[in-house]
């Protein structure tokens, strides 16, 4: 796929998602006023919200991109090797995430 321009092209073009500048050098992107996602500095690796049972699937089918991150309630976030995940998985899984995190603004 490869770094962080690539993941900003596809979550900028979601509703809703801005750019925030982050602690450490990373670059977050959140929707709704939540993170859904995030690239670390080296931009060799990118954080994505997902259910838990998606976050087991991806890592026991491919070990070599994915990995475990935390896990907050009904949540698992997972690890992606940007250098490894083909750009259409990269781009669903971020749809994925912007879809759990996303709430579209209320009407007055």
């Amino acid at each position: 796929m490869g770094g962080l321009d690539d993941v900003r092209r596809t979550v900028l073009a979601l509703p809703g998602t801005e750019e925030v500048p982050g602690r450490n050098g990373h670059t977050y992107f959140r929707t709704s006023g939540t993170i859904f996602t995030w690239v670390t500095e080296d931009e060799r690796t990118a954080m994505v919200k997902a259910l838990r049972e998606e976050q087991s699937a991806l890592v026991a089918e491919a070990p070599e991109v994915y990995s475990p991150g935390y896990s907050s309630g009904r949540f698992g976030w997972v690890v992606v090797e940007l250098a490894e995940v083909g750009g259409g998985e990269l781009a669903e899984l971020l749809g994925e995430a912007h879809r759990l995190t996303y709430r579209p603004p209320r009407r007055t």
